[in-house]
């Protein structure tokens, strides 16, 4: 089944004291990505989360915000460097048996010192909370992925219509280049008859037409690209991420397409050539955006 790319999903999920919520929206990408944005204090099982999603999600670049609200996410103490206000109240005593002072030292007239307090936030893994973030990275994913495959759902019958439009356009082609070198004769006939009045050379007439038909031959280009088209549509029926190789055949279409323009040397097939050109180009935009 296609899955586009394209998606997004949602969780929000509470236990307890904490309040999770989590949303990814992915894009359509070359390889696989995952960013994740959250809380410093959650790096340590960022590649959990990321495992979470790669199982689900095969190709494109996902983007995932999650945020944690409630009490003791993270551990805060406070710590005093002691020897710095050793020295802060040793240069005080100095200062004030030096200029002889009055006044005595005063408990702020240390703490309003530059880097006596510090205030530092502890990490420590919380299971608890892990185990709500994954659950909730695991429903949100479970959102993305459906909209992906009903997206999906939508790009297939899209293709399956400009197939069926290739097909007729193709048959178009084939019909007509046989057509094409008694065309090329007739006019070969003509024009030899008006130069000699008359006097034709019938041997002279077909070795041209012959070597005519050899240039003009697209016999095999139209074969492999309706091999294409066949392809093209047992591959939108597998169950496996197919993007990559769907594109690899809209590539393949696209050279079959133009090698029919340069050899087929009739208005009909330009113009049916034409018509290929673009369907497979709104192809290749659609195929873009498959996983």
């Amino acid at each position: 089944m296609v899955h586009s790319m394209t998606g997004f999903g949602r969780s929000v999920k509470e236990k307890g004291d904490f309040h999770v919520t989590v949303e990814m929206r992915s894009v359509n990408h070359r390889f696989s990505e995952v960013s994740i944005r959250m809380p410093r204090h959650l790096f340590y099982c960022e590649d959990k989360i990321k495992k979470v999603i790669q199982r689900k999600v095969s190709r494109g670049r996902v983007e995932v915000y999650i945020t944690i609200t409630g009490e003791s996410i993270v551990q805060r103490s406070l710590h005093v460097d002691w020897p710095l206000v050793d020295q802060y109240i040793e240069a005080l005593t100095t200062m004030k048996e030096k200029y002889e002072l009055n006044d005595d030292i005063q408990v702020q007239h240390i703490i309003g010192q530059q880097n006596v307090f510090d205030i530092q936030e502890e990490n420590s893994e919380n299971d608890v909370l892990v185990e709500l973030v994954l659950e909730s990275v695991e429903e949100a994913t479970a959102h993305l992925v459906e909209m992906r495959k009903r997206e999906g759902e939508q790009l297939t019958i899209d293709l399956h219509d400009r197939l069926e439009e290739m097909k007729t356009v193709t048959s178009r082609i084939e019909t007509q280049a046989p057509h094409v070198v008694t065309a090329y004769e007739e006019r070969i006939r003509k024009r030899i008859s008006e130069f000699l009045s008359g006097n034709i050379d019938e041997n002279r007439i077909l070795t041209e037409a012959a070597v005519f038909a050899d240039k003009a031959d697209i016999s095999e280009e139209v074969t492999r690209l309706k091999s294409h088209i066949q392809q093209f549509a047992e591959t939108l029926e597998k169950s496996e991420p197919i993007g990559r190789k769907l594109d690899f055949i809209v590539q393949e279409m696209n050279r079959e397409a133009n090698t029919i323009g340069a050899k087929g040397n009739d208005q009909m097939i330009a113009k049916a050539v034409v018509d290929l050109k673009s369907l497979i180009e709104k192809m290749k935009e659609q195929v873009q955006n498959i996983e």
